[in-house]
């Protein structure tokens, strides 16, 4: 077994021993990155044979999107209810920023090569599915979703939304073949600009990798219901009111953060079909699972707000030769 350690990860071993680190955190579903990202912007990934319909949705945590006989491109539909839409009816502002490059999987998941799938905030990608959300479009929101540069200028002038999320390319993701180094770069001139920010004294960052990226983990995911909880994968909590040198042993995954939105910023108000408004035939409310952990047991709100900790974006690191190191899942 290989691994890393703060010889090689400085800054991921930083945040760790500063802030928070989840040591149960999985990945919401047992399968690849797109019904990952699904699930931690609705969760639930499901196929949806009749567009705009989302009674005719249901499970599908293989590939969620609609392939139409005899046509070589693919028609996503993602007719359910995603966070946005909630966020949209109560006034709370969003982004989803999104690096510009390629993704990592071809748009044919059978091949087996293929020349570099293109993502940006306009491309519907693995990685970006929020534009083939119905709500999204018919909201007329689309535009929150935005290169990476908004983010940092939003960052710098102070006007970051209530929700964001950022999402990386290939180059920087730490998906073979690209380098741990590199997404830990990227990684940490995000949080260096937060924290630079006059917005630092009133954020959680929540950093976590979406699912095994080829490299597999020892613990055995916990049972939850027939989608299943994936691979555990790394999860950190970085804010002024994160505890200190705390390690985390509940049980999480994206549901956790989806139900820290909706506690914080929906007066509780959940993705559930029979309450939010827009009907859907999810199989459970995946919020409400007793085995999911809260993500406030990782703050102190007690406490002093902690100074910001900027770190060098190029650290001295001592990586080792590939094949010698350790699972490196993307992070999201």
């Amino acid at each position: 077994m290989g691994y890393h350690d703060g010889r090689d990860i400085p800054n991921y071993w930083t945040y760790a021993r500063r802030f928070v680190l989840q040591d149960h955190m999985f990945s919401a579903v047992r399968s690849w990155s797109l019904p990952a990202h699904l699930y931690g912007v609705s969760a639930w990934s499901a196929l949806c044979p009749r567009i705009g319909d989302p009674a005719s949705c249901h499970t599908d945590i293989n590939d969620p999107r609609l392939v139409i006989p005899g046509v070589l491109h693919q028609r996503a539909d993602f007719g359910w209810t995603d966070i946005t839409y909630l966020l949209h009816k109560y006034g709370v502002s969003w982004r989803y920023y999104v690096a510009r490059g390629s993704q990592p999987d071809c748009a044919d998941g059978d091949a087996v090569d293929c020349p570099a799938v293109r993502q940006g905030p306009r491309t519907p990608g693995i990685w970006n599915p929020l534009p083939k959300f119905d709500t999204v479009r018919a909201d007329h929101q689309r535009r929150n979703i935005q290169p990476l540069p908004s983010f940092f200028r939003a960052a710098k002038s102070g006007t970051l939304p209530s929700v964001a999320w950022v999402t990386p390319s290939q180059h920087v993701s730490e998906h073979p073949p690209a380098l741990v180094s590199n997404g830990q770069t990227f990684v940490t001139r995000v949080i260096d600009a937060v924290m630079r920010s006059k917005d630092w004294s009133s954020t959680a960052i929540f950093l976590t990798w979406d699912d095994w990226g080829g490299f597999y983990d020892h613990v055995r995911p916990p049972t939850v219901d027939a989608a299943g909880y994936g691979l555990r994968v790394p999860g950190l909590v970085i804010s002024p009111y994160a505890r200190r040198g705390y390690v985390d042993h509940q049980v999480l995954t994206s549901d956790a953060y989806l139900k820290f939105i909706e506690d914080r910023f929906l007066h509780g108000q959940s993705l559930d079909p029979r309450t939010d408004g827009r009907p859907d035939p999810r199989p459970d409310v995946r919020e409400t699972q007793p085995l999911l952990g809260d993500l406030l047991a990782d703050f102190n709100f007690q406490q002093p707000p902690r100074p910001p900790v900027i770190l060098p974006v190029h650290p001295r690191t001592d990586l080792r030769e590939p094949g010698q190191s350790s699972r490196h899942p993307r992070p999201s």
